[in-house]
């Protein structure tokens, strides 16, 4: 495909975190349409298996390519960290995830190539980011550190109470105490807590947000591709869940920052 294509970004999530990372990509990418699934019936992916994971996944591309999209964002860390070379793999558009950008982000903001990822039990298991940080930079250290009871309070609405303050510094003193200069906050819903995380990391510390990183590769992915949205064209942004639309709504506007707008429901699997 050469020249500017209208067609739509597929964006997808194992629920409604990712909205991040569509955020960022709206805001860099305005022209560019976007077409976002969140997987609300099989969320969360963090405890399920790899197989699973990978499965789930491709049902999503598969779906998504249906929708004739023109490239697909694993805006999942625990799709990246299990499905994306599987996807990579079988898909006929790109795919890009959201671990990649991430690393090369950390490497560069951490002078003393000391670095912490936090995210869900799936992603840090998996060792992606550890693998992603070291092809970089293979002399860092990484400090990883499995968050769980994030999602849940940012779900709630939770962004600065001070439970959340108070599981935060439970969570993050053994990366304060290894002396990490940057935070890759390794899941979609983390950058919501972006003031809390900062306040108890200190400022010292830079947090790494993996949305914008990624909204930022997929342009230079795009453009090397020209597939850039024609000039002067307007976004068009359709949502989709596998389940309880009322819910994402509620809470993706939190996300968002906006009501949103042209929610369906289509189940999989």
């Amino acid at each position: 495909m050469g020249g500017a294509s209208p067609a739509p970004l597929g964006v997808f999530d194992s629920g409604i975190g990712g909205l991040t990372v569509a955020h960022a990509l709206f805001e860099r990418l305005p022209a560019e349409s976007v077409v976002y699934f969140g997987d609300t019936a099989r969320v969360p992916y963090g405890p399920k298996s790899p197989e699973t994971v990978r499965r789930y996944s491709a049902e999503i591309l598969e779906y998504l390519v249906g929708r004739g999209v023109k490239m697909v964002v694993v805006a999942c860390n625990t799709s990246t960290a299990q499905a994306l070379e599987h996807l990579r793999a079988c898909s006929p558009v790109p795919v890009v995830g959201v671990i990649e950008p991430g690393a090369r982000a950390a490497v560069r903001a951490s002078p003393s190539g000391r670095i912490g990822v936090i995210g869900t039990a799936g992603t840090i298991a998996s060792g992606a980011y550890e693998r992603a940080i070291h092809a970089v930079a293979a002399g860092a250290t990484v400090h990883a550190r499995a968050c769980p009871l994030f999602v849940p309070l940012v779900e709630e609405g939770w962004f600065d109470h001070p439970a959340t303050e108070l599981i935060a510094r439970e969570y993050l003193a053994p990366l304060a105490a290894a002396g990490v200069d940057a935070l890759v906050l390794g899941c979609t819903h983390y950058p919501l807590l972006k003031p809390l995380l900062a306040r108890v990391m200190g400022p010292g510390v830079r947090l790494i947000d993996s949305a914008e990183e990624t909204a930022e590769a997929v342009r230079q992915e795009l453009a090397a591709r020209q597939l850039l949205a024609p000039a002067g064209a307007a976004g068009d942004h359709r949502f989709v869940v596998s389940d309880d639309e009322p819910h994402f709504r509620s809470v993706g506007a939190r996300f968002l920052g906006e009501r949103l707008r042209n929610v369906e429901v289509v189940p999989l699997g």
